[in-house]
């Protein structure tokens, strides 16, 4: 798919090298050298992807990000040298869908804007999802293996929706809390650890060796598979 995506990024040798590689693969260019014009850019015209580096002069990263988030909902790479996990989280949760660390290999990249690409396109109006096994019907707020209901809490059902529905992506800690218990839940990591443990236990999903639920040390969790299909009308009939 021809992707209309915004490259921001102070160095010119990484513009022209980005845009070489993805114009190469039929996708169509912006380029921002800093903030304020990537802003202006993503504002102006149709984006559907923005590869957003931290480090930039005037605004940096962090204030694009947040400023985008509060208009629009596009899909945000970050690209940075910036490794200390403080700053990812502080991105992540200011609203980036991912993080790829400098130097990369572009093929990596391509992988992530696909994985993003498919998150996006699959945030549509689902009745239930399939995960192998496991079958989460959103409709009726309902979960089953092989077609046998799984009892959960409500909070341990809002915490699994909340990941399933976001295959793939890096969910961190405060996300997680404010999503599932609330703004003033951002610091209660115990919370987390004790549903996350319960919510195993109940998939039958192993820490060591996960079939849904993937541990980001220091910065959240992930929910590993994709679905395997988005079944209307409902998953399952519970009993």
């Amino acid at each position: 798919m021809k992707l209309r995506i915004l490259i921001v990024d102070d160095d010119a040798q990484i513009l022209r090298a980005l845009r070489t590689s993805l114009q190469g693969r039929g996708h169509e260019i912006r380029t921002a050298p800093n903030g304020e014009t990537a802003l202006e850019v993503a504002s102006e015209h149709p984006i559907d992807l923005v590869i957003l580096d931290l480090g930039l002069p005037g605004i940096d990263g962090q204030e694009v990000i947040e400023r985008l988030r509060s208009w629009s909902d596009v899909p945000i790479i970050v690209l940075s040298v910036r490794e200390a996990q403080e700053q990812k989280v502080a991105a992540l949760d200011a609203g980036a869908d991912d993080y790829v660390t400098k130097p990369f290999a572009i093929e990596e990249l391509l992988a992530r804007i696909r994985a993003v690409r498919r998150r996006a396109a699959s945030e549509v109006e689902r009745s239930a999802l399939r995960f192998g096994a496991l079958t989460v019907d959103l409709a009726r707020q309902a979960v089953a293996i092989d077609g046998e209901l799984v009892h959960l809490t409500p909070t341990e059902y809002r915490l699994l929706e909340t990941m399933a529905t976001q295959p793939g992506k890096l969910l961190t800690h405060a996300w997680l809390l404010q999503k599932v218990w609330g703004p003033g839940y951002a610091t209660e990591s115990h919370y987390l650890r004790v549903f996350i443990r319960q919510l195993r236990q109940k998939l039958g999903d192993e820490a060591a060796r996960p079939s849904f639920i993937i541990t980001e040390p220091g910065l959240g969790y992930r929910w590993k598979p994709e679905p395997d299909d988005e079944v209307g009308g409902g998953g399952f009939e519970p009993p």
